[in-house]
């Protein structure tokens, strides 16, 4: 669904302003390239505090709780 959003969004760029649609489709793998560190960043912050939480439940664990 979202590659046809993007497809039918290219097409009306295309037909409205093709000059920003090459524009577009230059910058889009350098924004792509950008984002990456913060992708793995957004990893390391979740698994950080999936063993916090894995770490404070242990002990309900422990004793049967659910």
């Amino acid at each position: 669904m979202n590659f046809l959003l993007l497809l039918i969004g290219c097409a009306i760029l295309w037909v409205l302003s093709w000059p920003l649609l090459l524009v577009l489709l230059v910058l889009l793998p350098l924004i792509w390239l950008l984002s990456i560190p913060f992708r793995i960043l957004g990893i390391v912050v979740e698994g950080m505090i999936a063993l916090i939480r894995a770490l404070f439940f242990l002990p309900a664990r422990l004793l049967g709780g659910r």
